[in-house]
C-alpha cells in the first residue's frame, strides 16, 4: 500500500508543475488516447463480448464509438471551453472587468462499472484530462477481459504520474487510497449502496463528489401514444445489454385502456430485434456474473409472465420476459431489476400513477410516450428525475449537449460533453480593478454616505 500512496503523491508532484495545464498538451493527451483506443478496436470488442456478450454492433453504439463521438466533440470545443468567460461587472466595482476561469482540481479519482465497463471508465476520463487534472483509474474487477484491454491502452498512452491505472478488488482498493490520500475529486459510477460508502469516506477530507447511481426508471404509456413505436422503443433499451443499463425503462405504467395492446406490441417487437429465441441471437447479451443471474431470476415470481421467462445459468442467459400481473409492493417493485425482466403496470389517472412512482423517487431517468404536448409538459413538471425523454427512452445520454446525471438517490452531478469538462474544473471568480481610479466614497469613514451607498450596492 505504501507504493500506491508514493504513487499517489507522483501524481500531486506531477500536476503541481503545471505539465497538464497548456492547452496544447491536453488536446495532444487526448489525440494519444484517441489513437490507442482506434489500435485497440477489435481488442476491445474481444473484451465485451468475453465479459458481457455485446456484438460489435452493440459495442460500438453504447462503448467505444460513444467513446469516439464524445472525444470528436471535446477535442472540438476544448479551446473554446478553456477560454476565460467574461461576465458583467456590478455598479459598485466599475470600472473593473470580471471573468471566470476555469482550472484543473488537482488528482481525480474515477471508479468505473461493469455494466459498460469502457464507456463509463474512458468517457469521464476524457472530461478528467480536458480539464487539465492527473487521473487515477479505478475500473470494475467484474469485467477482467475489458480491464484487461484499458490497462494495456493507458500504459501504452500515459506515464503513472498522469494517469495511474489501479486494478483489482475495490472493497479493498479503494479505501486504501481514499483513507490515506486527500482527492481533489471522486467520479464514481456504480450502485446506490456503494455510492452511500464512497460520499463517506470523502465527506472525511471534504473531497468533492460526482456519483452516478441508478433506480428505477419508470416508463409511463398513456393512452394517446403511439402504441407499435413505443413498444419499439422501449424494448430496444430494455433488452440491451441484457437489461444491465442503469437508464433503462424499469417498469412501465400503461393506461389500463391500452395495457393489452401494449404487451401485444412488444410481444411482436422482441423477436424482431432478437429473433424466436433470443439465446441463438449473436446480439443479445449475457449477465455479467452468477450473483446477478441468481438475483435477477427471483423476480420472475413476481407476477405473470407473458413473454419470455426462459434461462440458463450455464452461460448466464434469461430471456427478454415481459411480467403482467405485477403487484406495485412486490421485490421487483422495490429493486432496481437491472436485468431483462420488464413488468408491466397499469393506471386510470395521473394521480394513480405518480402514487406509484414516488414509492421510488428521484429516478435517473423518466419516460414518457404521449401524442399530447399538455399531457408531456404535465408529465415533465410532476416528475423529479435526473433525465427525462418524450416518446423514446435512453437516448438523451447520447447528446453530449444534455447533462447526464442523477439526483437525489440516481446521484449527484452531472457529465457529457463540455459539462465532464465542468465537472472535473474549478470555476475561479476574477476580478480586476484598474488603480486610475480610486474615489473617496470607497474608503472609510462611511458615515453621511449611506444613501450613496444604497444607490451603488442596489
Amino acid at each position: 500500500m505504501q507504493a500506491l500512496i508514493a504513487q499517489l503523491q507522483q501524481q500531486r508532484h506531477f500536476f503541481e508543475s503545471g505539465a497538464t495545464r497548456p492547452y496544447a498538451f491536453r488536446k495532444q493527451q487526448l489525440l494519444n488516447l484517441k489513437r490507442a483506443v482506434e489500435e485497440h478496436e477489435e481488442a476491445i470488442y474481444a473484451a465485451l463480448y468475453a465479459d458481457l456478450h455485446k456484438s460489435k454492433e452493440e459495442c460500438w453504439v453504447t462503448e467505444n464509438g460513444f467513446f469516439m463521438a464524445e472525444l470528436k466533440d471535446t477535442l472540438a470545443n476544448l479551446k473554446s471551453w478553456m477560454e476565460p468567460e467574461a461576465v458583467p461587472t456590478n455598479l459598485l466595482n466599475l470600472p473593473s472587468s470580471s471573468k471566470v476561469m476555469r482550472e484543473p482540481l488537482g488528482v481525480v479519482l474515477i471508479i468505473g462499472p461493469w455494466n459498460y465497463p469502457f464507456q463509463l471508465l474512458f468517457t469521464p476520463l476524457m472530461g478528467a484530462l480536458a480539464a487539465g487534472n492527473t487521473v487515477v483509474l479505478k475500473p470494475s474487477e467484474f469485467a477482467p477481459a475489458t480491464a484487461a484491454v484499458m490497462e494495456k491502452i493507458i500504459h501504452a498512452v500515459f506515464p503513472p504520474e498522469q494517469v495511474l491505472y489501479v486494478p483489482g478488488d475495490g472493497a479493498t482498493v479503494i479505501p486504501a487510497m481514499m483513507n490515506h490520500f486527500a482527492f481533489d475529486h471522486v467520479f464514481y459510477t456504480g450502485s446506490t449502496g456503494v455510492g452511500k460508502i464512497i460520499y463517506k469516506m470523502a465527506a472525511e477530507n471534504l473531497v468533492p463528489v460526482t456519483l452516478e447511481l441508478g433506480g428505477k426508471s419508470p416508463c409511463v404509456v398513456e393512452e394517446d401514444a403511439n402504441i407499435t413505436i413505443a413498444a419499439k422503443r422501449i424494448a430496444m433499451p430494455k433488452f440491451s445489454n441484457a437489461g444491465q443499463m442503469c437508464v433503462a425503462p424499469d417498469y412501465v405504467l400503461v393506461h389500463e385502456s391500452k395495457r393489452v395492446e401494449l404487451i401485444e406490441a412488444l410481444k411482436k417487437a422482441i423477436p424482431q430485434f432478437y429473433g424466436n429465441d433470443a439465446a441463438k441471437e449473436e446480439g443479445y447479451g449475457r449477465i455479467i456474473n452468477e450473483k446477478q443471474f441468481n438475483r435477477i431470476i427471483q423476480y420472475l415470481s413476481d407476477g405473470t409472465i407473458v413473454y419470455g421467462g426462459k434461462y440458463d445459468a450455464a452461460s448466464l442467459y434469461i430471456e427478454p420476459t415481459i411480467l403482467d400481473g405485477v403487484s406495485v409492493d412486490s421485490t421487483i417493485m422495490r429493486d432496481e431489476i437491472f436485468g431483462p425482466i420488464l413488468p408491466i403496470l397499469s393506471f386510470n389517472t395521473m394521480e394513480e400513477a405518480k402514487a406509484i412512482i414516488a414509492k421510488n423517487p428521484n429516478p435517473l431517468a423518466f419516460y414518457i410516450f404521449t401524442g399530447s404536448s399538455a399531457k408531456e409538459q404535465a408529465w415533465l413538471q410532476a416528475v423529479p428525475a435526473g433525465g427525462a425523454c418524450v416518446n423514446t427512452a435512453t437516448l438523451h445520454l447520447t447528446n453530449p449537449n444534455l447533462p447526464f446525471g442523477g439526483r437525489g438517490f440516481s446521484g449527484t452531478g452531472a457529465y457529457h460533453g463540455k459539462y465532464s469538462f465542468e465537472t472535473f474544473s474549478h470555476k475561479k471568480a476574477v476580478m480586476k480593478t484598474p488603480t486610475w481610479f480610486d474615489p473617496a466614497l470607497k474608503y472609510p469613514p462611511f458615515t453621511g454616505k449611506l444613501k450613496l451607498l444604497k444607490w451603488l450596492v442596489g
